[in-house]
């Protein structure tokens, strides 16, 4: 018998949630809102994605505890309205103007 948790409850919202995500992929983050939980004990907030050179994604989480960065590759069945959330962020907050460049 595996050691491996098979289910876990959000430390957020509560959600009972399987480690095995579509394709098998091993899951420690919650589908709906994509909150973990880290070693130490406080909750692993979702602040970013990040696409890596094939084309999968990874979520960032960052501890809310000790600021600790991880990623985790997200699963077929992750909030897609907060991937994509995070994901335009950077477009939509820019850190310099874009106004004196015009029309390119």
């Amino acid at each position: 018998m595996s050691s491996i948790l098979e289910t876990f409850d959000c430390v957020r919202c509560g959600l009972s949630v399987s480690t095995r995500g579509p394709s098998d992929i091993r899951r420690n983050h919650c589908p709906s809102c994509l909150y973990s939980l880290h070693d130490c004990g406080a909750r692993m907030a979702p602040i970013s994605i990040a696409v890596l050179r094939n084309g999968d994604w990874m979520v960032i989480h960052r501890c809310t505890g000790c600021a600790e960065l991880t990623s985790n590759p997200i699963c077929g069945d992750d909030n897609q309205l907060i991937l994509m959330r995070m994901a335009v962020r950077p477009l939509a907050q820019p850190p310099f103007p874009l106004e004196p460049f015009g029309d390119l």
